[in-house]
C-alpha cells in the first residue's frame, strides 16, 4: 500500500539521525501529493526545526492539499520550537499520516486533536510497531526517566574478555570493533567502572571514519582512585562525569573538578546501580551504554535495570578458570532470578557474530 511505502521512507530518513538528537526524538516526515514526493525531511538535533517543518520548507506551496507522512505525532506546544501541528495546519495540508502517538504527557494526542478540529483528515497507527522500536530509547525514558541501558561485551565463544593474564587486545576483529564506535555514537552516555579506567586508560570516545557523535564519558568510582593523569581526565573531546559514593576522598574531588571533570556524590556509603541511572535520567541521560568489566555488569545484572545487550562473540576459545568472564560477580542463585531476554537479532560483522537480545517484560 501506497501509506506504507511512505512511512518506510519516513521511517529511513528518521534512521539517519540516531544518536544526535537526544533528549528529543528521532522523527523523518515525508509530504506527498499527487503520489509524488515533494517534500521530506528529519529532526537533526534538539533545538533545531522538527522534521514536519524540514519537509514543508522543501514542499512550499505545493503542501497545500498533500498528505503528510510523520514517524511520530506532531507536537502542539512552544518548547525550543514552534508546534509542528501549527504548521501543518498553516501549510493547508489535506491529511496527515501518523506511525505512532507521543508518548510524552505534553504531546500525547493533543496534535492529533489540534490537527483534526483544523479538519485535517487522520490516520494513525500505519508501520506503529517499527516506529516505535525506532525510538526505544526516547519512549522508555518518557516512562521511566532513567536511561535506556544497553550490556555491552566483547568476549570469545565460550564468554572470556581476557585470557588469565588480563590479556585482552584484541579478541574481536576490527568490523566489530569499527561497529562498537556506532554503538557509542547512538548513546548519549558510556560507563564503566574505575577498575576498567586504571587497567586499560581508555578514552570511550567515537572514531568512525566520517567522525560521530562522543558520549559523555560515565565512571563508577566509590572511593575517587581515578587517577589525575587518565585520558579520561586529561582528554577534554568529551565530558568526564565521575559517580562516587558519600565516602569520597574530597581533597581528590577537588584535583578532578579542577581538571574538567564533573564530580557526582551519590549521598550513600555504595554505589547503588538505581541511584546512578535515576541521577543520569536526571541529568538528561537518555541512553546508556555500558563497556564495563565482569563485576560492573554484574551490579547490572542482579539490579536487573537494563534492557538490552549486545555481544560480539570471535570464533576463539580461551577457556581457564581464572580467565575473566563478561559476568563476574556474585551473579545469581536461582535461574528463576535470572533476566530471560529474548534474541532480537544476530548477524555476521566481519568474522565475529554481533548478538543483540533485548529483556523481555515479566
Amino acid at each position: 500500500m501506497l501509506d506504507e511505502r511512505f512511512m518506510n521512507l519516513a521511517l529511513n530518513m528518521a534512521r539517519t539521525t540516531e544518536g544526535q538528537t537526544a533528549p528529543n526524538p528521532v522523527v523523518g516526515a515525508v509530504i506527498v501529493k499527487n503520489n509524488q514526493v515533494v517534500g521530506m525531511g528529519a529532526h537533526l538535533k534538539a533545538g533545531e526545526p522538527h522534521a514536519e517543518r524540514h519537509a514543508l520548507a522543501m514542499a512550499g506551496r505545493k503542501a497545500e492539499g498533500s498528505t503528510c507522512y510523520v514517524t511520530l505525532e506532531p507536537c502542539s506546544h512552544y518548547g525550543r520550537t514552534p508546534p509542528c501541528a501549527d504548521a501543518l495546519i498553516d501549510a493547508k495540508v489535506e491529511r496527515v499520516v501518523i506511525a505512532t502517538r507521543d508518548p510524552n504527557p505534553k504531546v500525547a494526542g493533543r496534535g492529533i486533536e489540534k490537527l483534526k478540529e483544523a479538519g485535517i483528515l487522520i490516520t494513525e497507527g500505519v508501520m506503529e510497531k517499527e516506529a516505535q522500536a525506532l525510538n526505544r530509547t526516547f519512549f522508555h525514558f518518557i516512562k521511566h526517566r532513567r536511561p535506556f541501558v544497553t550490556l555491552k561485551s566483547a568476549t570469545s565463544i565460550d564468554g572470556k574478555i581476557a585470557t588469565s593474564t588480563g590479556e585482552s587486545k584484541w579478541i574481536t576483529g576490527p568490523e566489530a570493533r569499527l561497529n562498537v564506535h556506532q554503538l557509542r555514537h547512538e548513546n548519549d552516555g558510556i560507563l564503566v567502572g574505575v577498575k576498567t579506567v586504571i587497567a586499560d586508560d581508555p578514552l570511550l570516545t567515537t572514531r568512525l571514519p566520517g567522525g560521530g557523535k562522543h558520549p559523555v564519558r560515565i565512571v563508577l568510582d566509590h572511593s575517587l582512585n581515578i587517577p589525575v593523569t587518565a585520558s579520561l581526565v586529561t582528554d577534554r573531546s568529551s565530558p568526564t562525569w565521575v559517580v562516587t559514593s558519600g565516602n569520597h576522598n574530597a581533597q581528590k574531588k577537588e584535583e578532578l573538578e579542577s581538571a574538567g571533570v564533573r564530580v557526582l556524590p551519590i549521598n550513600a556509603a555504595s554505589i547503588e546501580i538505581e541511584d546512578v541511572l535515576n541521577l543520569l535520567g536526571e541529568l538528561g541521560i537518555m541512553s546508556l551504554l555500558v563497556e564495563g568489566g565482569g563485576h560492573v555488569n554484574d551490579s547490572f545484572l542482579r539490579s536487573g535495570l537494563f534492557d538490552q545487550v549486545v555481544v560480539y562473540l570471535a570464533p576463539l576459545i580461551i577457556g581457564g578458570q581464572n580467565a575473566l568472564s563478561s559476568f563476574s560477580g556474585t551473579g545469581i542463585e536461582r535461574l528463576s532470578d535470572g533476566s530471560r531476554l529474548k534474541i532480537k537479532s544476530a548477524e555476521m560483522v566481519g568474522k565475529d557474530l554481533k548478538v543483540t537480545a533485548v529483556k523481555e517484560e515479566r
